[in-house]
């Protein structure tokens, strides 16, 4: 059950404080897009997010982008709020993760993940060695697949109440 629960779990993105990262020793964030950083298939930053960015880059928190998504949804995306990417991830495979911490050069202690999906990012961030920073999903999910997996991942989040663990809102 491990595999499948966050480190710590935000209501937001914009929850996740450069004072937080720097009590745990990370100094780079992976950012997934779908539903963290924008609505599912959006273009658009909300104005809190691109505020959230300004003040980790502000911070010296380095951020990568890493999406499950094609090269043509992740680049322009990327290229707008002004980070490298890695599309095409693969999580929970490692494949993406190893290229996201390749291009950071630093190492996994250091480096968190932030995702809103369990079966993706939380379990992809655990294989691979690195902390798991659970958002609530900016949106309600439109493809059937992830409102299923949504249902599924329920139980996890319970345990991880469970276990102690607490929404930072």
């Amino acid at each position: 059950m491990p595999l499948f629960l966050p480190t710590d779990f935000f209501a937001s993105v914009s929850r996740i404080t450069p004072e937080y990262l720097k009590q745990r020793g990370i100094r780079a964030l992976i950012l997934d897009v779908d539903n963290t950083l924008t609505e599912h298939g959006s273009q658009d930053l909300p104005e809190e997010v691109e505020l959230w960015l300004c003040q980790m880059k502000a911070a010296g928190i380095s951020l990568i982008v890493a999406s499950n998504n094609f090269k043509k949804r992740v680049a322009p995306f990327a290229a707008r709020i002004g980070l490298p990417f890695a599309s095409f991830s693969l999580k929970p495979l490692p494949r993406g993760l190893a290229k996201a911490r390749r291009t950071l050069g630093l190492p996994k202690e250091q480096i968190a993940l932030v995702g809103d999906q369990i079966f993706t990012d939380a379990l992809g961030a655990n294989l691979y060695g690195i902390t798991m920073l659970l958002v609530v999903p900016r949106a309600e999910d439109t493809k059937w697949n992830i409102r299923f997996k949504r249902k599924l991942e329920v139980p996890f989040i319970r345990h991880y109440y469970k276990k102690g663990g607490k929404l930072h809102e």
